[in-house]
């Protein structure tokens, strides 16, 4: 692993290097321990589409896929033994890089069905099966962080679980989360559960956020408003740093610290590129700060890699900046408070959809399977 590389110097400037992708071929060919090894990659994030994604093309998938057709297996069982089998083998690669962070990093989300984001109790329920079922202390699950999963995230956490909390948009929302984190840590303290066994990231979506907006600013078609355009993101996830800074200094969060609890880092999620006239490493240069993670997609890893220019920091000091870039925003009459609400409700939709697609395709393929005798 050089330490010369873009991803070198990014990971350098305490950036953890989380890949945005899992699928079987990835971890049998070697693939992903490759990534460990040349790309600076220390974690993966899964989500439905993803899975469906991995389980549509290759044959990855065909022996475990008739061996659950032979005993029967609903659609159900079928994804959750495929996907945590996955999980569990991937949180194995990643094992070293576990111990060596001291269980900072070396990371493997799972998340729980879309189809819960409402319920706080069925979600609390699915992460201890999750938990349970992949058995690695490596392993993540991710739960959404609706108003219903801020109660399923301070259970979950109270529980000793690790948790991703994941489609985060408002700066609110944001806090709301970090306090539903501390909650669950001060009902794990008083079970007398081992607070530094316990790991957070709260995933911060970014382009989702310029996508909206830039779809707005067209709306309105000024050359004010269109000069705008994708500063959004950047600036919203620059805020949410703030925002972690603020938070973990409160006495709450550093006397939990105090006790052995560890910070629940930001996670930049959403991190590629979606207009191709913009620079497509933007979400991750300017996005650089101690104690992050970006969770990537393969294309802009590569990028990164290939012509990154990474400053050693291109966040503390934008606050002034990026409030700046909200306020504009607003006197254009976009509502800050109505985007992060769509984007909410269109990020839950997104993943419901991917998830009925990974029923669909688990269905075809149970179907498919040769018959034995």
């Amino acid at each position: 692993m050089t330490e010369t590389t873009p991803l070198a110097q990014l990971s350098a400037a305490g950036v953890s290097i989380w890949l945005d992708d899992l699928s079987r071929d990835r971890i049998v060919s070697g693939g992903l321990q490759k990534l460990i090894d040349e790309k600076n990659v220390v974690g993966v994030t899964t989500n439905p589409t993803i899975f469906a994604g991995a389980l549509s093309k290759g044959e990855a998938y065909a022996e475990q896929v008739a061996s659950l057709a032979a005993a029967n297996s609903s659609v159900a069982n079928a994804v959750f033994e495929i996907t945590t089998d996955d999980v569990a083998a991937a949180s194995d690669i990643f094992r070293p890089v576990y111990d060596r962070s001291n269980g900072v990093d070396g990371r493997v989300s799972i998340e729980v069905e879309p189809g819960l984001a409402h319920d706080s109790a069925g979600t609390v329920a699915q992460a201890k099966q999750l938990w349970a079922k992949v058995d690695r202390v490596n392993a993540m699950i991710k739960i959404p962080a609706t108003i219903a999963g801020l109660e399923a995230i301070t259970e979950t956490i109270a529980l000793g679980i690790s948790v991703n909390v994941t489609l985060i948009f408002s700066l609110e929302r944001h806090r709301q989360v970090i306090n539903a984190y501390l909650s669950g840590l001060e009902k794990a303290k008083a079970a007398g559960i081992d607070l530094s066994t316990i790991h957070s990231v709260a995933s911060f979506f970014v382009s989702r956020v310029d996508t909206e907006i830039n779809n707005r600013l067209e709306a309105i078609g000024t050359d004010a408003a269109l000069a705008l355009k994708s500063q959004a993101g950047v600036a919203n996830a620059q805020l949410a740093y703030q925002v972690y800074e603020q938070e973990f200094a409160s006495e709450r969060a550093v006397g939990l610290c105090a006790a052995g609890a560890n910070k629940q880092r930001p996670l930049w999620a959403s991190t590629g590129v979606k207009d191709p006239s913009l620079p497509d490493t933007l979400y991750v240069t300017n996005l650089v700060a101690p104690e992050v993670v970006n969770t990537m997609p393969e294309k802009t890893m590569e990028a990164t890699f290939d012509h990154g220019v990474i400053p050693a920091d291109s966040v503390t000091g934008s606050y002034a900046a990026a409030n700046a870039v909200l306020d504009a925003l607003a006197a254009q009459g976009i509502s800050y408070d109505d985007v992060t609400r769509v984007l909410e409700e269109e990020g839950v939709a997104k993943f419901i959809v991917s998830w009925d697609e990974l029923l669909e395709t688990v269905a075809t393929a149970l179907g498919a399977a040769p018959v034995t005798a």
